[in-house]
């Protein structure tokens, strides 16, 4: 799937949590837990961040939070790339993180809350 499909598929599909996926990462931020949260947005269990849906979610999707420094524990992001994503991470009052897991590979996303 092309990022282009991807981020439109991503938008349509998450539509109904946003409200939900805003408040997590607000809440990340608000209660000094990290400034840059993520939200990790996968169709099997892992062991990544705080699951935010059902197991028996709308098509399997599972969405769970997370933040740039447990990436870093977890070693997802090489500590010297963390400059790096700190400087393309955009204001998270106006878009939501997402790390995508799929089939094909994993990727970053960023998607407007509005």
């Amino acid at each position: 799937m092309q990022k282009e499909e991807l981020f439109l598929s991503l938008k349509t599909e998450l539509e109904p949590y946003k409200k939900m996926l805003g408040t997590a990462s607000d809440t990340i931020i608000n209660k000094e837990v990290s400034s840059f949260p993520i939200i990790v947005v996968h169709r099997q269990s892992i062991n990544l961040g705080i699951l935010l849906t059902p197991e028996s979610g709308h098509n399997n999707l599972l969405l769970s939070a997370s933040s740039l420094e447990e990436f870093s524990a977890k070693q997802l992001i090489e500590t010297d790339r963390i400059d790096n994503f700190k400087q393309i991470y955009k204001d998270p009052d106006s878009f939501l993180c997402l790390f995508v897991l799929e089939n094909t590979g994993a990727t970053f996303v960023f998607l407007p809350r509005n």
